[in-house]
């Protein structure tokens, strides 16, 4: 057992009756086949975390989707999907990880271990295992506890217009009609450190939009919606030309 896990428990803000269930939250399916060699294959899934990887991911949803029900009692479905999504993304659950500091926490084989513990798809995985391993030892509502704490902040400031993902909108719209990826770049920032503005173009095989916003991303996800909105006015005008 390893003496780290008293740190993961409080950091995750939950003490384990079956500290076991934590351990195998964090152990990635390389460490299991390199140091359980010659077992069966049902001893490596019953130590690595996968398993736990597929309740936590029902069980996140299942809050988050309450959580949202609740706060926004008047939201539509649509608006509750959208924001629902935001929040249970890879990278939304991968960020949380890395709050966390899971990375230093995984038992991670020699295939992943360069590099692995800073990669976003092992440590979200890690994460909804985590919560995973938090039911399973507790129960729905001491999950429910540990689950809203952890994503507090973002519950309060998530928006269905900010849990909009524009670039990847962008990317579908332009591979339905059979174009180049889109390329963004950053033109230029104005303000002081704490406080800068950021301005990028993305452009495409026909056409080029700019946003703005105090983040790189913000900004590339405002030229990405002004690109939509431009693509879907030549739509509309090639439609109009015809009637």
């Amino acid at each position: 057992m390893s003496a780290s896990l008293p740190k993961l428990e409080a950091k995750i803000g939950h003490k384990f009756k079956d500290l076991k269930l934590l351990e195998r939250a964090v152990t990635h399916r390389s460490w299991a086949y390199e140091n359980l060699a010659g077992e069966t294959n049902e001893m490596i899934h019953a130590t690595e975390n996968e398993s736990l990887e597929f309740i936590g991911d029902s069980v996140v949803g299942l809050i988050v989707a309450e959580q949202l029900f609740l706060r926004n009692p008047e939201a539509s479905e649509g608006d509750l999907t959208l924001m629902k999504h935001s929040l249970v993304s890879g990278s939304a659950l991968g960020g949380l990880s890395e709050n966390l500091g899971l990375g230093e926490f995984l038992r991670l084989g020699g295939s992943e271990v360069k590099g692995g513990r800073q990669k976003i798809s092992l440590l979200t995985n890690a994460f909804e295992a985590v919560i995973g391993a938090v039911f399973l030892d507790s129960g729905y509502v001491t999950t429910r506890v540990v689950v809203t704490r952890l994503m507090e902040e973002r519950l309060q400031n998530v928006t269905p217009e900010g849990s909009i993902d524009f670039k990847s909108r962008l990317q579908s719209e332009l591979q339905a009609r059979k174009q180049k990826t889109a390329d963004y770049r950053l033109i230029r920032s104005d303000g002081p450190p704490h406080d800068r503005t950021f301005f990028v173009e993305v452009t495409w095989e026909n056409g080029n939009a700019r946003g703005e916003g105090n983040s790189i991303k913000a900004a590339e996800m405002m030229a990405a919606r002004e690109a939509l909105n431009d693509l879907d006015r030549g739509t509309t005008a090639k439609r109009t030309r015809r009637q």
